[in-house]
C-alpha cells in the first residue's frame, strides 16, 4: 500500500491465512486509493506483500466503469467523476458507504472470474444476513438486492490474475446522491441498511464482513472457484 501515514491505514489480524485486513479511519480520495491499489497489486505479484482486503470510505464522487454509457451520467457537475478502469457502469461512492477493495490472487483459486464475482455476491449476502437483512441475487444483474432495491454493488479489475477494486455496501449514505446517475445502468431503486431500519454502525458492518469472508473467499475455503 501507499504510505499508511497518509491513508491512515490500520492493519488488522487476518481473517484467513495470508489475507491482511486494512482499515482507513478517514475518507480516502479516490485517486489515492487507485494509486495504493496499483502498488499493492504489484507487490502481491512480486511476492513482496500478502493478499489484502482494504475497508474504507470515499468523499462523494461518481465512478465510471468500462461499460458506462454517457447518458447514464445525469448530473455531470454534481460530484467529481472518475474513470475507474474496473468493470461495470456508473456508481456512487461517499460517506456512509463501506467500500471493500479485494486484492487477492485468483491463480490460487482457479482463475475463474465468473466464480469470483459469484463469491463476492455470496460474501455480501452472508454479511447482510449477519446484519439481519435478506440479500438476494437478481437474474442477469451483478450485485446484491434487498427486495427490489440494490444495496450492494460489485466492480472488479484483474491484473495478471490478481484482483483489485471490489464491492460497496450501503450502510447509511445519502441515497439522494445516487440521483445524479443511473446506478449500474439499472432503473431500480437504491437502498441502505439505515433505510431498511437496521440500527448499525461501520464497526458492526466491518465485523460482519470479516466474519463472512473466509467461507466465501478465504484461501482456506477455496471451493468457491467451482461455483456456478
Amino acid at each position: 500500500m501507499a504510505n499508511p501515514a497518509v491513508l491512515l491505514l490500520e492493519p488488522r489480524a487476518a481473517a484467513a491465512a495470508d489475507v491482511e485486513w486494512l482499515t482507513s479511519r478517514e475518507p480516502v480520495p479516490y485517486e489515492a486509493a487507485v494509486e495504493a491499489m496499483d502498488a499493492r497489486v504489484a507487490a502481491i505479484l512480486d511476492g513482496r506483500a500478502p493478499e489484502s482486503v482494504w475497508l474504507l470510505e470515499h468523499p462523494p464522487l461518481y465512478t465510471a466503469g468500462t461499460s458506462a454509457a454517457p447518458e447514464e451520467l445525469i448530473e455531470p457537475s454534481r460530484f467529481p467523476v472518475f474513470r475507474a478502469g474496473r468493470g461495470g457502469r456508473f456508481t456512487y461512492h461517499g460517506p456512509g458507504q463501506r467500500v471493500a477493495y479485494v486484492m487477492i490472487d485468483l491463480s490460487r483459486r482457479g482463475r475463474d472470474v465468473r466464480a469470483f464475482v459469484h463469491a463476492l455476491e455470496s460474501w455480501l449476502i452472508a454479511t447482510l444476513a449477519k446484519l439481519g437483512v435478506e440479500g438476494v441475487r437478481r437474474e442477469g444483474q451483478i450485485g446484491v438486492f434487498a427486495g427490489e432495491a440494490k444495496i450492494a454493488s460489485i466492480g472488479i479489475r484483474i491484473r495478471h490474475w490478481v484482483s483489485f477494486h471490489g464491492v460497496s455496501l450501503n450502510a447509511d449514505p445519502d441515497l439522494e446522491h445516487f440521483a445524479g446517475i443511473v446506478p449500474c445502468g439499472l432503473n431500480a431503486p437504491v437502498t441502505s441498511l439505515a433505510a431498511l431500519g437496521v440500527s448499525t454502525n461501520m464497526q458492526h458492518v466491518d465485523a460482519a464482513l470479516r466474519a463472512a469472508f473466509e467461507d466465501a473467499l478465504g484461501p482456506l475455503s477455496a471451493n468457491w472457484s467451482r461455483a456456478p
